[in-house]
């Protein structure tokens, strides 16, 4: 069943952003853990190893309804060290595809009308944020609104500005922000698709290591945990985490998958000419089972210690099973979570 979401799609982002969260995460009405919190993430004592993956909580009063409905792992929507814009509505909307593959998410994606189950969608916001004067003080009110057995999240990542050097400093200037604000544990986006760039940052893999060297210089022990993409290449994959596997406390996959994003006459599907767009929900479930099961086998060949947190498709109980069966110490929903706001409920039962 779906709920009204979190997050409407008819309204736009600075709507949403004013005026929500909507529908039953809207009320007063909050979920009551029972005992003691029985998990450990990265240092944090939970009642479930299941949250939310930043997207759908896009402040504090996001996160905190997220929080009151039982959902113990929750992120802050990603931030950055200065004003950026959204990208022009629509930004959520459904899309044809069961299941992307590879070869479809080249050829390209239609976009479709009414959101249904198997719930698949593209997000296109283009990683917008407001000036840490902000969301400084309204991350650090979401951080200190987590109960017992929960947890924030801050989400950050870097924009590019010149030369290399001065994009690395951004990625760690924006990690001293966010910990300022008191969160516990840290996350960088080095995979978002809707930058208008089909070659991502974590595909970088010396830059990366640059990236998360400078970000460990300014936070220290905070646990950092990394969000990548789909890795198509093996080799790649197992280069990446050689170079930074032993820097990190957790990784992070999949985000959404990019795709072409088309009309009945293959013309780019977004009305101001958007050709590219992430891709989530069930479509992707299968790359992110996929990384989580390839990440837990190269933790294990390196002897690496690094949490895995398991993210794509995620939208009933048994897919917390598959990604717990597959490697994952902790799961995470998007797409699913904001058309339903039982669903913490729903598998903590």
């Amino acid at each position: 069943m779906l709920y009204e979401p979190i997050y409407n799609p008819k309204k736009s982002y600075q709507e949403n952003f004013d005026n929500g969260p909507f529908g039953a995460f809207a009320d007063t009405s909050f979920y009551t853990n029972q005992g003691l919190p029985g998990f450990s993430f990265l240092g944090q004592k939970v009642y479930s190893p299941f949250g939310v993956a930043a997207g759908p909580l896009v402040n504090g009063r996001f996160v905190t309804a997220a929080l009151k409905k039982g959902f113990d792992i929750c992120t802050y929507k990603t931030v950055r060290s200065a004003q950026y814009p959204c990208n022009p509505m629509p930004n959520v909307v459904a899309v044809s595809t069961p299941k992307l593959t590879l070869e479809q998410s080249e050829q390209g994606v239609m976009l479709e009308e009414g959101f249904k189950q198997p719930l698949t969608i593209t997000n296109s916001f283009g990683v917008p944020s407001w000036s840490p004067d902000f969301w400084q003080e309204d991350l650090s009110r979401a951080v200190v609104s987590a109960g017992e057995g929960q947890v924030v999240i801050g989400s950050f990542q870097g924009t590019p500005k010149g030369s290399s050097l001065e994009y690395i400093k951004d990625f760690a200037t924006c990690a001293k922000l966010v910990k300022e604000t008191g969160a516990k544990i840290l996350e960088v986006n080095l995979s978002c698709p809707n930058e208008g760039t089909a070659h991502l940052l974590c595909f970088d893999i010396d830059r990366v290591r640059q990236v998360v060297e400078a970000i460990k210089n300014e936070i220290g022990n905070t646990p950092l945990i990394i969000k990548l993409a789909y890795f198509k290449d093996q080799f790649l994959l197992e280069n990446f985490i050689d170079y930074v596997g032993n820097k990190v406390d957790g990784i992070e996959a999949i985000n959404s998958m990019m795709s072409r994003i088309i009309d009945a006459n293959d013309n780019p599907g977004f009305p101001d000419g958007r050709k590219f767009s992430g891709i989530c929900g069930s479509g992707v479930r299968w790359a992110g089972l996929e990384m989580t099961d390839r990440l837990k086998k190269l933790r294990q060949k390196k002897d690496l210690k690094f949490a895995i947190i398991g993210v794509g498709g995620v939208g009933q109980k048994t897919d917390v099973d598959s990604y717990i069966a597959a490697g994952a110490d902790a799961v995470m929903a998007a797409t699913g979570m904001m058309w339903n706001p039982y669903l913490a409920q729903e598998i903590k039962r």
